[in-house]
C-alpha cells in the first residue's frame, strides 16, 4: 500500500495518509494486519492540512539549528557508527517493552539519524496487540519514555516514510521498525518538549505527538462514572475541544468496558485508526485519547475491538452533534450560543406548574413547515404559537434518529439534536426565540428503548452493554428495538444525565417521557412464558422504577421550574406522587410533575364519535374521568397518536355533516379546556384539518388561505382556540386548583337524555366559572341550571365564551346580556339561571 493525498481539506494536526472509506456511514474495517512494511515511494502523495480553523503550528516554529548526538552507550564508548536512513529495519523480537533498563545497542550505518541508538524492540505480544488495535495502554509503548541511558521515542505512523523528532536544538530521525513503527534511543537527561516531523510520499507534516500527553480526564470524573453518579456525564465522555498541556485539540473518551481495544477513526485519518489507539483508564471502562490539532467540525467514530477479536465501528453514544442521516458519523462540536433568556429562566418556576395555566401545542418540527431549519422555525413558530395563546410547545423527539418515519421515537443520538434541521446551536436559538415570546419548551424524551442499528448502541462493545443481558428482557416486543438495562448503574447514569443535559444545555422547560408503561411492567406486551417475575413474584420492574425516581429527583433538584410529564397508559399508583411517599403497592411515587390522562382521552373521544342520538347510552364516558381526576396531576392530551394510522383527524372523527363536525369539534375543545387538567393539542387540529397528519406534508396550511372558499370555516376554529387560551389564562378558576377536589363541582352530570354536562370550576378564593356543554344538535331554550349564590344573590352571570358564536362558524345562539339568577331551586342550589343552550356547543359563564 502507498500513501494517498486527502480528497478534501480536513481540520487536523496531521492526517495520516490511508485510503479513504467510501463514506462516513460505512468506514473501512479498522483491523490492520501487522505484516506489511511501509511501501516504497510511488505516485501517491501525503495528506496536507489547509483548514484554517485547525491549522497546525507553522513550520517556522521548528528549530533552525540542531544538535546531533555521537554514538553513545552508558558502559563505554560507542562500538558502532551512526546509521543512515537508507535501510529499513526489519521487525524485531526480544524482551518485553516494560524492561527498559538495558542500554541500547548501536545500529549499523545507514539506518537512522546520527546519534540515534536502537531502542529495545517491543515484546511480540505488545507489538501484535498494538498493531491490531487491541492494546489497553498504547501510551506505555508510544511517545517518549525515560530509560537507563536516555529517552526512548516510539511512534506509530502507518504509511509514513520517516519520522523525525524535533525539539529545541534537536532534529533526530527515528529508525524505521516496520509496520509503521519508528523508534530510537536518544542519550538525553530528561524528557524534552518535542514535536514530530512525519514524512509521507511527497510531503512532510509537523505535529504534536498524541502519546506525550497525560490523561485529559480527571480522577473525580472517573470516580463518579464508576459510581454511576456523574450528573454532568456529557462533560466527561464524548469529544470535547479543549486546550490540554498548553496545546489545542480534542479529548476523545468513550465507555466500552468489554472492549479489548479502542481506536479513534475519522475524516482526519481517512477512517483508519491504526495510528490512533486509545488507552484504558482502569476499571472505569473508559477509554481516552487527546488528539492535538483536532477541532470542531471533525467527523469521527470509534473502532472497537470486541472480546472475540473482531472489530466494529461505532458512532459516539455521547456525540453532541451528528451527520445528517442517513450518514452516521459523530461530529466534534462546542457551543457558542449566547443565551438571551435570563429573565425567563429566573422566573419560570415562580408558580408550580400544577397551579399555573398550562396549555400545550404539540409540534413535529420537521413537518410543521416542511423544509424549514431551526433558525427559520425560530422566525415563524414563536409568533404563531403566541397568537394562538398556548403557554408551551411540546416538540416530538428532537434527539437524532436514523429513520424519519419513526418521528424521532427510535433514538440513536441521545445527546444530539437532529442535524436534519441544523446544528445544536441552531436548536438553542429556536428555544431562545420561544422563550423570548413567552413560550415554554417541552421535548419528548425516549428512555424506554433504542434501535438495533449495528453502528449505534446495540452490543456496543461486543456484548450487551446498554441493553439487558437477558435477550428476552432486552427485546422490545412492539417496536423491534432494545430496552435499556435500568439495573446497570452506568446505563442509568447515561439516561439520568441525558435528562438533565436537555434541561441545562438547551434550557428546555420540560420533558415528556415516552412509553413509561412499557418500562414499568416486565410483562408489557408479552405473553405467559415470555417474561419472568421480579424477586417478589410480581410483574413490576423495580430497576425501571428506581431509574425513573432517580431521574425525576435529579432533574427537579438541578433545574427549578422544569416539569416532567409521563405518558403512562395504565393505573400505576403514584406516577405524580413524591418519590419518598410509599403507596399501597409498596413503591414510592415515581416523582413526575404531570401525567397524560390517557383514560380521559380514550373515553371522551369514544363518546364524541357516537351519533348524538346514541350519546345518551355513553354518557358516563364523559363523566367517569372525575372519579379519578385527583389521583394524579393530569394533562388532557389530543396528541399526534390520535390523528394518524387510520384514526382520522379530530374533526373527521365527529359524526354528521361538515357543519355538525365542526360544531362537535368546537364544543369538544370547549369541554376539554374547562375540564380539570392541563391541555395538549396536536398541530393542525387547531384549525380543524380534515386529513390525518402526514410527516411528509405536515399541516394543511392551504385550508387557511383566503382564496380557498371554505377558509373561513377553518379560520373560525383557529380563532376559537385562540380565544379559549386567552380566557383560560385570564381565569384562575380554570387552572389554579386543577389538582384539588375543591376546584371542581358537578352542577348536572346526569343529564344523559339531553346530552348536557354542567359543572363549576373554582379558584383558590372560590370564584367560580360555569361550563355547560350541549352535545345534541338541538337548541335547548330556557334550560334551568342551578348556580352558586354569589354577591349575596345579586350577581348576574355573563357569557365569556360560546363555541357557537358566528365568528367561529357557529349558528350564533349567544347571550349578549348577563343572565340574572332566580331564587328557584335547581340541582341542589337555591338559585338558578335559564340560558338557551346552542346546538353542539359549550358555553362558559361567570358572575359579574
Amino acid at each position: 500500500m502507498t500513501a494517498r493525498k486527502p480528497s478534501r481539506n480536513t481540520p487536523v494536526d496531521e492526517a495520516p495518509a490511508t485510503p479513504p472509506a467510501a463514506s462516513a456511514a460505512a468506514p473501512v474495517a479498522c483491523a490492520r494486519p501487522a505484516t506489511a512494511d511501509p511501501a516504497p515511494a510511488t505516485s501517491m502523495a501525503t495528506p496536507s492540512v489547509t483548514a484554517p480553523s485547525m491549522a497546525t503550528e507553522p513550520a517556522t516554529t521548528a528549530p533552525t539549528s540542531f544538535t546531533t548526538f555521537a554514538p553513545f552507550t552508558p558502559s563505554g564508548p560507542s562500538t558502532g557508527s551512526a546509521p543512515t536512513a537508507a535501510t529499513s529495519a526489519p521487525a524485531r523480537r526480544g524482551r518485553p517493552a516494560a524492561e527498559r533498563t538495558e542500554p541500547a545497542r548501536p545500529r549499523a550505518q545507514g539506518s537512522g539519524g546520527q546519534g540515534v541508538r536502537e531502542a529495545h524492540p517491543l515484546d511480540d505480544g505488545d507489538r501484535a496487540r498494538l498493531l491490531a488495535g487491541e492494546h489497553h495502554d498504547p501510551h506505555a509503548l508510544l511517545g517518549a519514555h525515560p530509560v537507563r541511558g536516555g529517552v526512548v521515542f516510539r511512534v506509530l505512523r502507518p504509511f509514513a516514510r520517516s519520522v523525525t523528532v524535533l525539539a529545541k536544538g534537536l532534529r533526530v530521525r527515528l529508525h524505521d521498525d516496520g509496520d509503521g513503527l519508528f523508534s530510537g534511543l536518544l542519550p538525553m537527561p530528561s524528557l524534552p518538549e518535542y514535536r514530530l516531523l512525519v514524512a509521507y510520499e511527497d510531503t512532510e507534516t509537523e505535529v504534536h505527538d498524541p502519546y506525550r500527553f497525560l490523561p485529559a480526564l480527571g480522577e473525580l470524573d472517573l470516580h463518579l462514572i464508576g459510581e454511576g453518579r456523574h450528573e454532568e456525564l456529557w462533560t466527561a465522555l464524548g469529544a470535547h475541544p479543549m486546550e490540554h498541556q498548553g496545546v489545542a485539540g480534542t479529548r476523545f473518551t468513550v465507555w466500552a468496558p468489554d472492549a479489548r481495544g479502542v481506536r479513534v477513526v475519522g475524516d482526519f485519518n481517512f477512517w483508519d485508526g491504526a495510528g490512533f489507539p486509545m488507552r484504558s483508564l482502569g476499571s472505569s471502562g473508559v477509554w481516552e485519547l487527546f488528539l492535538p490539532g483536532i477541532g470542531e467540525g471533525t467527523l469521527y467514530k470509534f473502532d472497537i475491538c470486541r472480546p472475540d477479536g473482531s472489530h466494529t465501528t461505532r458512532a459516539d453514544p455521547m456525540a453532541r452533534r451528528t451527520e445528517v442521516p442517513p450518514a452516521t458519523a459523530s461530529i466534534v462540536t462546542a457551543s457558542h450560543h449566547e443565551w438571551r433568556d435570563q429573565e425567563w429562566m429566573a422566573h419560570r418556576g415562580d408558580v408550580p406548574v400544577h397551579e399555573a395555566p398550562f396549555s400545550v401545542y404539540e409540534v413535529h418540527l420537521p413537518s410543521w413547515r416542511p423544509g424549514l431549519t431551526y433558525r427559520q422555525l425560530a422566525d415563524q413558530l414563536p409568533g404563531y404559537v403566541r397568537e394562538l395563546g398556548f403557554t408551551h410547545v411540546e416538540l416530538m423527539p428532537v434527539a437524532e434518529h436514523p429513520f424519519g418515519g419513526s418521528w424521532g421515537y427510535q433514538v440513536t443520538g441521545f445527546y444530539a439534536p437532529t442535524s436534519r434541521l441544523g446544528t445544536p446551536d441552531d436548536f438553542r436559538h429556536l428555544v431562545d426565540a420561544l422563550h423570548g415570546a413567552g413560550i415554554g419548551v417541552i421535548v419528548d424524551w425516549v428512555p424506554a428503548h433504542f434501535p438495533r442499528d449495528d453502528w449505534a448502541l446495540a452490543q456496543f462493545d461486543g456484548r450487551p452493554l446498554y441493553e439487558h443481558a437477558d435477550p428476552a428482557r432486552a427485546a422490545h416486543p412492539d417496536w423491534g428495538t432494545l430496552e435499556f438495562d435500568y439495573g446497570r448503574k452506568e446505563v442509568r447514569n447515561f439516561l439520568v444525565a441525558n435528562a438533565t443535559y436537555w434541561c441545562e444545555e438547551f434550557h428546555v422547560d420540560g420533558l415528556r417521557v415516552d412509553a413509561v408503561a412499557s418500562m414499568l411492567y416486565l410483562d408489557y406486551s408479552r405473553e405467559d412464558g415470555q417474561w419472568s417475575p421480579n424477586e417478589h413474584g410480581g410483574r413490576e420492574n423495580p430497576d425501571a422504577v428506581a431509574f425513573l425516581q432517580e431521574m425525576n429527583a435529579t432533574v427537579y433538584r438541578r433545574n427549578p421550574g422544569v416539569v416532567t410529564i409521563a405518558e403512562e397508559s395504565t393505573a400505576w399508583d403514584g406516577v405524580t406522587r413524591a418519590t419518598h411517599h410509599v403507596g399501597h403497592g409498596g413503591y414510592g411515587g415515581l416523582g413526575f410533575g404531570l401525567k397524560w390522562n390517557m383514560g380521559w382521552m380514550h373515553d371522551s373521544l369514544q363518546y364524541m364519535t357516537k351519533d348524538p342520538v346514541h350519546r345518551k347510552y355513553h354518557h358516563d364516558d364523559m363523566t367517569f374521568s372525575m372519579v379519578y381526576a385527583y389521583s394524579e396531576n393530569y394533562v388532557l392530551p389530543i396528541s399526534h397518536d390520535e390523528v394518524v394510522h387510520g384514526k382520522q383527524s379530530l374533526v373527521s372523527k365527529m359524526p354528521g355533516d361538515w357543519w355538525q363536525r365542526r360544531a362537535n369539534h368546537r364544543a369538544y375543545l370547549g369541554f376539554m379546556w374547562a375540564h380539570p387538567g392541563k391541555q395538549l393539542l396536536f398541530m393542525g387540529q387547531e384549525f380543524a384539518q380534515g386529513a390525518e397528519w402526514s410527516q411528509e406534508h405536515g399541516p394543511e396550511w392551504w385550508l387557511l388561505d383566503p382564496t380557498y372558499a371554505s377558509a373561513g370555516d377553518h379560520r373560525g376554529v383557529r380563532d376559537l382556540v385562540a380565544d379559549l387560551n386567552a380566557v383560560y389564562r385570564a381565569t384562575p378558576a380554570l387552572w389554579q386548583c386543577d389538582t384539588e377536589p375543591e376546584g371542581f363541582s358537578w352542577v348536572d352530570g346526569g343529564a344523559a337524555e339531553d346530552n348536557v354536562f354542567a359543572f363549576l370550576r373554582h379558584d383558590k378564593h372560590g370564584a367560580p366559572l360555569l361550563a355547560v356543554s350541549n352535545f345534541s344538535p338541538v337548541v335547548r331554550h330556557d334550560y334551568r341550571i342551578g348556580v352558586p349564590d354569589v354577591l349575596g344573590g345579586r350577581g348576574a352571570w355573563a357569557e365569556v365564551l360560546n363555541t357557537d358564536a358566528a365568528r367561529y362558524g357557529g349558528s350564533g345562539v349567544c347571550h349578549p346580556d348577563p343572565l340574572k339568577p332566580e331564587a328557584i331551586l335547581a340541582h341542589g342550589r337555591n338559585a338558578s339561571v335559564t340560558p338557551t343552550l346552542p346546538p353542539l356547543a359549550t358555553v362558559w359563564l361567570r358572575p359579574v
